[in-house]
């Protein structure tokens, strides 16, 4: 058993770095206060090759894992670009997965470079405002045309609508009391997102200003059937190919977040002086942030046992889950004792730690509730009963 990254994982790390390196903490705080999609970062990440970090090879990927995919959302996340620079490129990393696993050779031709090269950025089309995580509930329908489906339905928090081209769609296409099951009757497509039958609408939120999230108004959109991905009915096993990678690559933003916010709050505990001593010297300011470095630690090593077991072909929905909770959690704490340790400059801007303190909530709610994560640990591995 070995708990150390390959010469080639270091490399990817020392790769990310430099690309980051471009980008400071002063431009992420510019991106904080006015917005604006970080297009110049997004098309760094594209120029380097990493945007297919963990597409084939065939299509102009590297053909990695989800591993590496995870070793650098940290890193990025780390550098000080956050939540904003990880989700700058998030949905791009791990969005098209069921394209590699379901699509067919047409379609992998078609979607992968483009998206690859930068050309290209996607949105994920999953949630809907009265279904939250409630997937197999989605009301969004999408009734077979001919060659074609028409879709009309609303989605919300959908992030960077705003500036892409393309949306993974999932959408039911036979109604909820006519299947045996409720998993069965949904459909995943990966097609235009044409603003002449989507109104996209920005939700304005507390942190993340630089990555807009959305409200979809979906009406009467034409997709044609060789945009479908997968069989019809099959999108909601079809989908999970992309969930699982999504709440590890955001367990390892939220490690980086976390690192990024202590390291910042170490030197400010080494510099600042009062009472005649550096205030790092004193027991109540060094146990907060030492407690959350070991959680820290302790996360991180879950984020890489859920993403090797992906790579590996292993049931990982447990593993996965798990990781999203305990980063999500010690990010936000490392976060919080960042913040504490500033004293009153941690709730001034210039010194970033408020803005990770805000990044940090999101990924207590976000891809999947701190409470549906206990649920589903409880019933699938426990064997409690179904609680919900």
């Amino acid at each position: 058993m070995n708990f150390a990254f390959s010469p080639e994982q270091e490399a990817i790390r020392d790769a990310i770095g430099r690309v980051c390196d471009r980008f400071d903490a002063a431009y992420w705080l510019e991106r904080d206060r006015h917005g604006g999609f970080p297009l110049d970062f997004h098309q760094a990440i594209a120029e380097a090759g990493w945007l297919g970090i963990c597409m084939p090879e065939d299509y102009g990927g590297s053909g990695l894992g989800i591993q590496e995919a995870s070793i650098m959302m940290q890193a990025i996340s780390e550098s000080g670009a956050g939540m904003t620079g990880a989700s700058a490129i998030h949905m791009n990393i791990f969005g098209l997965n069921p394209v590699v696993v379901f699509g067919t050779e047409e379609q992998k031709q078609r979607y992968l470079p483009p998206l690859i090269a930068g050309r290209e950025k996607a949105c994920f089309a999953v949630t809907e405002p009265n279904t939250g995580l409630n997937t197999t509930q989605l009301k969004t329908f999408a009734r077979r045309d001919g060659d074609r489906y028409i879709v009309n339905g609303r989605k919300v928090w959908i992030s960077t609508a705003q500036v892409t081209e393309k949306m993974l769609l999932l959408a039911r296409t036979t109604p909820l009391d006519e299947v045996r099951k409720p998993t069965q009757g949904l459909t995943l497509f990966y097609t235009d997102l044409d603003r002449r039958y989507v109104t996209v609408r920005e939700i304005e939120k507390m942190g993340r200003k630089a990555v807009d999230s959305n409200e979809l108004f979906i009406d009467d959109l034409p997709i044609p059937v060789e945009d479908r991905i997968g069989e019809e009915g099959e999108g909601f096993r079809n989908i999970l190919h992309g969930m699982n990678p999504e709440r590890v690559l955001a367990a390892a933003a939220a490690i980086g977040l976390g690192r990024v916010a202590l390291k910042r709050a170490a030197a400010y505990a080494n510099q600042r002086i009062v009472f005649d001593r550096p205030i790092g010297k004193n027991q109540g300011v060094q146990h907060p942030l030492a407690k959350c470095w070991m959680e820290l630690e302790a996360a991180r090593l879950m984020v890489m046992n859920a993403a090797w077991r992906y790579d590996a072909g292993l049931e990982c929905g447990a593993e996965a889950n798990a990781a999203k909770y305990l980063a999500g959690e010690a990010g936000f704490r490392a976060c919080e004792a960042a913040v504490l340790a500033h004293g009153g400059f941690g709730y001034a801007k210039e010194y970033h730690v408020e803005r990770y303190f805000r990044e940090s909530m999101l990924l207590r709610i976000a891809p999947i509730s701190i409470q549906l994560i206990m649920c589903y640990i409880a019933e699938k591995v426990l064997g409690l009963p179904k609680s919900y």
